[in-house]
């Protein structure tokens, strides 16, 4: 009886234990590390800025034909120069609510970054945004887990069909300026419930490789967590990829980071170089982690689709049609009011005379300049302005920067409507790094021969002072970090109230990554939008809402509250912060405050009207059907929405959590009946005692609406305890 075929994956394990008894203890330490030597590396970057001129290799052993995997950054497109498309910030991205757009984004930016001589793209950000004022909100997707985990999820499988998605980082990174030092505290409870289910949702749909963070979690260094690294990722989790550091300065203790689970430095030889080798031969180092190690590399690297990827296809016009309707998708309106006895003000007539006010309205505001700044060609990127402009007609839109007031307000006097493009650029949010934080990291690479090793401390404590690591991070390029005065800066406000007062039909269109608070002059606006930092076609997009050629269909991706006060405690430079279950839309809904925006809000030009609901309980999930209507005059889309309210008998528990939600396309007066699948451990909690996820027995209320504070249409499903597993 003949055996039956070798499968793909049964293939590639074969290879991979074979290459494996091929190599050296030397080779297999090798293999730990990124290929580039960290002096010249560090020279390239500062001299050359070389993040954005080619990619990062590692695992390049020419010896058994291994080609190695080659690293770029990515989250809102392939960073290198050389024409690559710009999508919008991934925080855009959550405001679309839209996975099949994000898994064809996906593949985008992974058939681009291989057409670059990359395999191996970190643009799958699923940091929770616990507080709006982090400066890498714009990275992440929002500040529920659900919608991360499934819009993470769909950027991971749409990366893996043509290179290998890195899903960062691993865990609890979401305060950037005090990141190298602060030690997050978190019970078993919150990590598994909060912080934990989008990271593993990626490593669900196939994530080849993990980055794990720079700060600590309870004491210990994410680099080197075993809990996080070993027992959750991959024993309980059972990811078969492999875990990188974060780049630079992601690992403390090289023996102790292999021995929890780290796998590979990146991007240069520094900390491993120093350590392995007399690690391995004294024993601390079992043989058979640093097999392992290099297992799961090998695996990965072997199951890297081949294919031929042209350069053609960077910035092709498949991708820029598809940032184009992203960035459309993720406008969110979130007030438009009517002029009596009209209409509401928006969409605005392209005939009719346009003032255009705001120095962001002219320029390529794309995001900060930290690891994810990317460098379209020039003459690619289309303002807000140059949008607007193509779209009006001929002399309609007309433009100030809002610099001098009485330009401005005069301009604003002799046009029919107004519009204002405010907000944050890299200048005000971004990635940070305080240089001093990596001066004891530093200290740990061995000196250029040039320097005498006793005088080496003081040199690298010196130069540390002096850095800022990677490619346009010199000087203020680089400095913006944290936000703790979530308003807008005050001479914006000024140039509203000075509008308005000239123009009362006053647009504000609002760019930025994290939440502004509007509370001072929100009122007195009719109608408002979120552009986001909308990428390359932003200006083509906000032209589409602005004269209703695309009625407007962006979610907030995070609740915007009236007061910072009722926001989590957030210091940027804190040693020490405890994250607890309450953030966001929970901490609102627990302390009695309603949001100014709710999270899932945004307006359309048209209406839906949800009815007919039920919810069948099955043994592993719920199956939700409702019927979805578009009562308006226009063709639209809507993000319907399912919240679980649970019994919160056995302990205390959000009032009201995202479960389920669908992004549906409807014309004027269409019906169209939805399946909605909701998980039972979408509706559980974590048990310590147990380390399980439990399904709490009751009556478990189900609202199905359109924001986190819509009461919706009311379902109730009972159900008795269940171990969820672990």
């Amino acid at each position: 009886m003949t055996a039956p075929p070798e499968t793909h994956q049964q293939s590639i394990e074969r290879r991979a234990q074979e290459l494996l008894a091929q190599l050296s203890v030397a080779e297999k330490l090798a293999l730990l590390e990124g290929d580039t030597d960290f002096w010249p590396g560090m020279v390239e970057i500062a001299s050359r800025d070389a993040s954005h001129l080619h990619p990062w290799p590692a695992g390049v052993l020419p010896r058994l034909g291994l080609a190695g995997l080659h690293f770029v950054d990515g989250p809102r497109g392939v960073v290198l120069q050389g024409g690559a498309t710009t999508f919008p910030a991934p925080i855009a991205r959550g405001a679309c609510w839209d996975v099949d757009l994000e898994e064809r984004i996906g593949a985008a930016m992974a058939r681009e970054a291989r057409s670059f001589g990359a395999n191996w793209l970190a643009a799958v950000c699923v940091n929770l945004l616990r507080h709006p004022g982090w400066g890498r909100a714009q990275e992440t997707y929002g500040e529920d887990p659900v919608l991360l985990g499934c819009l993470g999820a769909a950027m991971t499988r749409g990366i893996q069909r043509h290179a290998v998605a890195c899903v960062k980082h691993f865990a609890l990174n979401s305060i950037d300026s005090s990141r190298f030092l602060v030690d997050v505290q978190v019970s078993e409870r919150v990590l598994h419930e909060l912080y934990l289910p989008h990271f593993r949702a990626c490593v669900e749909a196939g994530a080849g490789s993990l980055m794990s963070a720079y700060n600590q979690v309870n004491g210990e260094w994410c680099g080197q967590h075993p809990l996080l690294l070993n027992e959750i990722l991959k024993q309980r989790w059972g990811f078969t990829g492999f875990v990188v550091t974060d780049f630079i300065f992601g690992v403390r203790d090289g023996v102790a980071a292999v021995r929890a689970g780290q796998d590979l430095e990146m991007p240069f030889r520094m900390i491993f170089a120093g350590c392995l080798t007399a690690a391995v031969a004294d024993g601390r180092l079992p043989q058979q982690r640093l097999d392992d190690a290099v297992l799961r590399q090998l695996r990965v690297q072997l199951a890297v689709r081949e294919g031929s990827y042209p350069t053609s296809l960077r910035g092709c016009a498949e991708h820029r049609a598809l940032a184009r309707e992203a960035a459309t998708k993720a406008i969110v309106l979130l007030k438009n009011e009517a002029f009596p006895p009209g209409p509401p003000l928006l969409p605005l007539d392209p005939a009719r005379s346009l003032a255009v006010i705001g120095s962001l309205a002219a320029i390529a505001n794309l995001g900060d300049r930290g690891s994810s700044d990317t460098r379209p060609e020039p003459g690619v990127v289309v303002t807000p302005l140059q949008g607007l402009q193509a779209a009006a007609a001929p002399g309609a839109v007309r433009y100030a920067s809002g610099e001098r007031l009485a330009e401005a307000t005069a301009l604003a006097a002799s046009c029919e409507s107004a519009l204002l493009v405010l907000g944050l650029d890299w200048r005000l949010e971004g990635e940070h790094i305080h240089p001093g934080d990596i001066a004891p990291i530093l200290c740990q690479i061995p000196p250029p021969q040039s320097l005498l090793r006793r005088w080496w401390p003081p040199v690298a404590g010196a130069i540390a002072a002096i850095t800022s690591y990677g490619s346009a991070r010199q000087g203020s390029d680089f400095a913006a970090g944290d936000r703790t005065n979530l308003e807008l800066p005050a001479e914006q406000v000024a140039l509203i109230e000075a509008v308005l007062a000239a123009n009362p039909r006053t647009v504000v269109v609002l760019m930025g990554g994290g939440a502004i608070l509007i509370e001072a002059w929100r009122r007195a606006v009719p109608a408002i939008l979120l552009l986001w930092y909308p990428g390359e076609r932003g200006g083509e997009a906000l032209a589409d809402v602005v004269f209703g050629q695309v009625s407007p269909s962006g979610r907030l991706p995070f609740a915007i509250p009236t007061s910072a006060d009722h926001l989590p405690d957030f210091e940027p430079r804190a040693p020490q912060v405890r994250y607890d279950l309450w953030h966001g839309y929970r901490r609102l809904q627990r302390d009695g405050n309603p949001a100014a925006f709710p999270f899932g809000f945004g307006l359309s030009y048209a209406e839906l009207r949800l009815s007919q609901a039920e919810a069948e309980l099955q043994p592993d999930q719920i199956r939700l059907a409702v019927t979805a209507q578009n009562a308006g005059l226009l063709a639209s889309e809507f993000v319907v929405q399912v919240y679980a309210e649970p019994p919160g008998l056995l302990l205390e528990r959000p009032q009201r959590s995202l479960v389920s939600f669908a992004r549906v396309a409807l014309g004027p007066g269409d019906c169209r009946r939805l399946q909605l699948l909701i998980p039972l451990r979408q509706l559980a909690y974590f048990d310590e005692a147990s380390s399980h996820f439990w399904l709490e027995a009751g009556c478990h209320r189900l609202r199905v609406g359109q924001h986190s504070e819509d009461g919706g249409v009311l379902l109730e499903i009972n159900c008795e305890a269940t171990d969820l597993g672990p």
